[in-house]
């Protein structure tokens, strides 16, 4: 390794010596507006100025009813990547098109220079945040103004948590908490190509040693601990995490794709969800012959186009 890094991460980052946190992906940004293909338009506004928290919102051009709301958390190991990222940007105007919806993209501060659960905290932040706005009296979160389109255009009896990778654990982990203070309930949980994982190899990470060793290292990069790769925050089914039968959502989609590492861990989720005491319902969807997050990566083929029909059928089925 060259002498002037300290820390590598592939495929991700590369810490040098003097400090400096070289992002090798999800470092490119596109701006807001009208997307021609889709014609969804968003948004930027930051919406926890104590810590610069920004988001990123998506609506359709013309609305009249109120549409369902998604709180989306992105992905990439929670260290790259952002909501102006040109792949979820496209992502988004994709689903927003297809679900007819409102989606507030998450812009949470990513680790190293902000360690874990900083990204978790934001999250949690940025729903209290959505929540402020279901009352009609009353300032917004920590005393903003409230944001309009959301005040105007939301239906907040159809509001779901979405994310892919590293956003369905944050996500996973926002249905745990405790919701007293939000005044309508989250109906649904969107968890696509979950980032979970754990000490113990289990299905095919136990022959793939290679992929195995390179996740490994993601999570002991953004969250150096004495658990490791047990953390509660990584691992859902320790003894110390929360129970999954908290999940306070009515029902949840799980997607895995067939040639991901981490789908043993989606599986798992999906498998221990159902036979927990938990009362929702739990739909599992499967990819063929496709690896982690293609959708983001490769958003024209069919079979993206199928995942992201699933999704909107999640949403809008009664």
């Amino acid at each position: 390794m060259d002498p002037q890094i300290s820390i590598d991460v592939p495929p991700y980052l590369r810490v040098h010596t003097n400090g400096t946190v070289e992002r090798l992906a999800g470092i490119h940004v596109v701006p807001p507006g009208i997307d021609p293909q889709t014609n969804v338009i968003s948004k930027d506004i930051t919406i926890l100025p104590k810590t610069g928290v920004t988001a990123r919102l998506y609506s359709p051009t013309k609305t009249s009813a109120k549409l369902p709301l998604i709180l989306y958390f992105h992905g990439g190991a929670y260290c790259i990547s952002s909501s102006s990222d040109p792949l979820y940007h496209n992502s988004l105007n994709n689903l927003v098109a297809e679900a007819n919806i409102i989606a507030i993209s998450v812009n949470y501060r990513l680790a190293p220079e902000h360690p874990l659960p900083t990204a978790y905290n934001d999250s949690w932040e940025a729903l209290q945040w959505v929540a402020s706005h279901a009352v009609e009296d009353g300032e917004g979160f920590d005393g903003q103004m409230k944001e309009n389109w959301i005040k105007e255009k939301v239906d907040f009896d159809r509001v779901f948590l979405a994310g892919d990778s590293a956003g369905a654990n944050i996500g996973h982990y926002m249905c745990l908490k405790d919701h007293n203070f939000i005044n309508f309930k989250i109906l649904g949980l969107i968890m696509v190509n979950p980032y979970f994982w754990g000490k113990e190899p289990i299905g095919i990470e136990i022959s793939d040693y290679e992929r195995k060793k390179m996740v490994d290292k993601w999570w002991e990069f953004v969250c150096p601990s004495d658990k490791g790769n047990d953390d509660p925050l990584i691992n859902p089914f320790v003894e110390e995490a929360p129970g999954i039968e908290g999940l306070c959502v009515e029902k949840v989609l799980v997607t895995v794709a067939e040639k991901d590492i981490l789908k043993e861990r989606g599986k798992l989720y999906h498998k221990k969800l159902v036979n927990s005491s938990w009362k929702g319902s739990a739909e599992f969807y499967e990819t063929q012959e496709e690896d982690h997050v293609f959708h983001i990566f490769n958003p024209d083929c069919d079979k993206a186009k199928s995942l992201i029909k699933r999704i909107a059928v999640f949403i809008n089925e009664q």
